[in-house]
Formats: structure tokens, C-alpha cells, sequence
């Protein structure tokens, strides 16, 4: 609304493209992003789209930076996650464990503060303080049987980290759980206790070109075999026909001496 307004559509078709190929195509969406950034840097709503471009292309110190830049003109908290998260991907995991101490995340709704448990965990994992990860992800959200947006994402977290520290059928029995809440396939849960289970899935599509190739195999045998066979009866027929040839040609001579 603070913008002109060609001017406020050509931004608002950037952001529509920044958020149609984020998750399929990052770079494009970058780009994107980078556009609307130049058009209107002023804007909230660009900064954070421009941050979140980043962030999904593995840019942190520039995604911190949006994502600051929109804190400061929005006033806002719900961005204070990613960018603990955006630390841990700069290698300062002790930044984001010192964010998730701060005043902000009390003012965080149920989601914000279940996202800042997540990061929290990361950065205990990315210190090698493997129970100490655990710990951090037991709360009562974890323990609730209620199904939320994020409830997949802290089981299995949950679950990856109990795996990592070794206790295998605490493992399988979250990574269970997390199958059971993930409707959308947000997870590789099932996979992972697919595999903890030893069961191995074959691509139908592999075995079809197996097939292709021993068919194709059989037919060059029989295409092979006919020619063996063509050349042999090519040879008997040789043989059957000099006979002939000799007669005809002794024939021949004794017609020679009579005349």
C-alpha cells in the first residue's frame, strides 16, 4: 500500500514468483526476490521474502540480514527462529542456543516456540551434545496426541536424534509416530522406519528395463541363430549344386570330341 501502484504490482508479481518456486527452484526464486529487493527495499514484506530466498539457497549471512532488516521495520518476533537458524548456518550454533534464551521467544505463538525448540536442538547437535538435544525436544507439545502443522517436524526430529544417540527402538517407535502424523508427506518418516524394519522396495521401472534388456537380448539370440542357420543351408546348396556344374561341363567336353 505504500507504494505506487504500477509500481506496487510489478513488486507483487516478484513475490508471487518468489513464493511459486522456492521450494521447486530456490535460484529462480532468488533471482526473483533480488528484483522486488531493487524495486522496493523499503518494504517489510520484500525483505522478508528476499530473506527467505536466501535462507532456501543456503545464503545465511544475507538471509540474517533481511531477516533483520524486517524485524526492525515490522517490529515483529516470528522471524526470530529462522534467523537463530540462519547462526547455525554460519557454524555459530552457541548464537542460536543464546537466542533461544532471549526474551522474544516468550512472545512467540505455539509454533514460533515449538520452531525455536527445533533450532535449539540443531545447535545442540551440531555441538556433538547429543542428549542434551533430546532434552531440549521433550515438552509437552511432543507428548501431546493432538495432530499440529509442526507436530511431524518435532517427532521426527525426536526420533533422528534418539537414532544419532544410538537408542534404535525409541527410534522406530517416534519415527512410527511421526508417519502417523504426517498426512502431507512433509517427512521421510515412513522410509526411515521402513528401513530400520530391513524392508527394501524394488522400482518397478528398474525391473521393466531388466526385462527390455533380456528381451532384447533373446531377440539379437533368435536374429543370430537364423543367420547361423541361413548361412548353413547357403553352404548345403553349394555342395548339392557342384555336381551339377561338373556334369554339365564333362557334357559339354564330350560333345567337344565328337564334333
Amino acid at each position: 500500500m505504500s507504494l505506487p501502484k504500477t509500481l506496487a504490482e510489478d513488486v507483487a508479481r516478484n513475490l508471487v514468483m518468489v513464493a511459486q518456486n522456492i521450494d521447486e527452484d530456490p535460484e529462480k526464486a532468488y533471482d526473483y526476490s533480488r528484483v522486488a529487493l531493487r524495486l522496493a527495499s523499503r518494504v517489510a514484506a520484500v525483505r522478508e521474502a528476499a530473506g527467505f530466498a536466501a535462507y532456501a539457497t543456503q545464503k545465511y549471512s544475507e538471509a540474517l540480514a533481511e531477516f533483520r532488516a524486517a524485524k526492525r521495520m515490522t517490529g515483529g518476533v516470528e522471524l526470530w527462529p529462522v534467523m537463530a537458524d540462519c547462526e547455525r548456518g554460519l557454524g555459530r550454533p552457541e548464537r542460536a542456543l543464546a537466542m533461544a534464551g532471549e526474551p522474544e521467544v516468550q512472545k512467540l505463538d505455539k509454533a514460533g516456540q515449538v520452531e525455536m525448540r527445533l533450532v535449539a536442538a540443531g545447535a545442540r547437535r551440531d555441538m556433538d551434545q547429543l542428549d542434551a538435544a533430546i532434552v531440549t525436544l521433550q515438552s509437552p507439545e511432543l507428548a501431546s496426541n493432538a495432530h499440529h502443522p509442526w507436530t511431524a517436524r518435532l517427532r521426527y526430529a525426536y526420533a533422528d536424534a534418539l537414532l544419532a544417540a544410538g537408542r534404535e527402538v525409541e527410534a522406530r517407535e517416534w519415527f512410527a509416530k511421526t508417519a502417523e502424523a504426517d498426512k502431507d508427506g512433509s517427512t521421510d518418516a515412513s522410509d526411515r522406519l521402513a528401513e530400520m524394519d530391513g524392508v527394501e522396495f524394488v522400482d518397478a521401472l528398474d525391473d521393466s528395463e531388466d526385462d527390455e534388456q533380456g528381451t532384447d537380448a533373446d531377440q539379437a539370440d533368435v536374429v543370430e541363430a537364423a543367420d547361423e542357420d541361413a548361412d548353413a543351408d547357403f553352404d548345403e546348396d553349394e555342395d548339392d549344386a557342384e555336381p551339377v556344374v561338373k556334369a554339365e561341363k564333362a557334357e559339354k567336353a564330350d560333345d567337344a570330341d565328337k564334333a
